[in-house]
């Protein structure tokens, strides 16, 4: 095992299942990435496998089937997994995010409906906030619910869905004023709900629209969609939680673990760009010798690697945090900001180390070129970071004047 992203104070059972998850992606997922990359395919032996190692129910409790492992456990298998193909490891993110949700706020029926499937990897869930015009600021939603009877027809246009053609289950957050007055603050009138669908593109089910892959610069795999709802029915038991008006703070709670997921994809991807890095300048020779032996190839190395380290130990403190059951908002902020920004540093310079060939398609670095920057702006831009992180700050050191 390298040296560098160590965890300590990890049990047996979660050392066995990353040794478990990382011969995984050395065999089954670094050989083939790239080529499944550059032809945008989907990697169903990849997922089908994951299948088979319970990933699908890592965090799911024992008594919904799953494997009922922590916080910590799942971001420490998203970097593994992010090390080997970022792709990858949005298919399970999403995934995740409505398994937790679910399992945090849903009802007791919702739970036991939904929970065993999703373990088994059956059910496969998706979460949908952004619209086109919606950007970061998520109170200017305009996708709408109305009752109407022992159902609620939803409308409007949703963007960046990851896994929209694949999944089963989408959490969509609408707004609902139903009981909800006149001028209530807008976070307090959204409501999340659980939608089924057939997987596919076009009409899924009877008022909603999955119109087709979204074209991207790089995170390529893994389905990226829009979703269109048109008088879409949904019965009144599919509102997550059964209560009307808790939609966003739902949906908030889930993002935490979206930002620990994200930053823990940041220092995989930071990883694998160290490796292909520090592999690539002991073998290339100019001078007389290998490059790794010209102090600015090491300088350059021994930065990548501390902010690999530092990114890790940010993710880690943020993951166990969140399990400890205290408040992670800023914890998460810090890591998904620093591990979002030090992994596009580090592949920059693992880009530079590689000199010409890093432009080349047959250079896995070229993949992992085009794949951070998307960790930028998913799951809240560094912008969105810095005003949590500044707010939480200014809440914890309150001047006493």
């Amino acid at each position: 095992m390298a040296r560098l992203a160590r965890t300590a104070g990890l049990t047996d059972v979660q050392q066995e299942i990353l040794s478990t998850v990382r011969d995984f992606v050395d065999k089954e997922i670094i050989p083939v990435a790239t080529e499944l990359e550059h032809r945008d395919e989907y990697p169903q032996a990849i997922v089908d496998g994951l299948k088979e190692l319970g990933l699908f129910g890592l965090m799911i409790p024992e008594e919904y089937g799953g494997l009922g492992e922590s916080l910590l456990t799942y971001a420490l298998c998203v970097e593994e997994i992010a090390r080997g193909w970022m792709s990858v490891s949005g298919i399970i993110n999403t995934h995740f995010i409505v398994a937790y949700m679910l399992k945090q706020h849903g009802t007791q029926e919702q739970r036991e409906y939904f929970l065993p499937r999703m373990a088994l990897g059956e059910v496969r869930g998706a979460f949908s906030m952004s619209e086109p015009a919606l950007g970061s600021d998520v109170s200017a939603i305009t996708s709408k619910a109305v009752k109407d009877g022992d159902e609620y027809v939803l409308n409007g246009q949703k963007m960046w869905l990851t896994n929209g053609g694949t999944s089963t289950l989408v959490a969509v957050l609408t707004r609902s004023d139903e009981g909800h007055p006149e001028g209530t603050a807008p976070h307090k009138s959204m409501t999340t709900f659980l939608v089924e669908k057939e997987p596919g593109f076009g009409e899924v089910r009877p008022g909603l629209t999955i119109p087709g892959k979204i074209d991207k610069m790089g995170y390529k795999g893994v389905d990226t969609t829009e979703l269109v709802m048109d008088d879409l029915r949904i019965p009144a038991n599919r509102v997550l939680g059964g209560e009307t008006g808790r939609g966003f703070y739902q949906m908030m709670d889930g993002v935490e673990v979206g930002r620990v997921n994200v930053a823990a994809r940041g220092c995989g991807v930071a990883q694998r760009a160290f490796e292909l890095g520090v592999s690539y300048a002991q073998q290339r020779h100019t001078f007389g010798k290998p490059i790794a032996q010209h102090q600015a190839i090491q300088f350059k190395l021994a930065e990548m690697a501390t902010k690999v380290e530092a990114a890790h130990a940010m993710m880690v403190n943020a993951a166990r945090k969140k399990d400890s059951g205290e408040r992670n908002d800023l914890e998460a902020g810090m890591a998904k900001y620093l591990a979002s920004e030090y992994c596009k540093e580090v592949v920059e310079d693992a880009f530079r180390i590689h000199g010409g060939y890093g432009f080349s398609k047959e250079y896995e670095i070229e993949r992992l070129y085009r794949e951070a920057p998307m960790l930028l702006i998913g799951e809240g831009t560094a912008e969105i970071q810095k005003m949590i992180i500044g707010r939480r700050l200014l809440e914890e050191y309150r001047f006493q004047g």
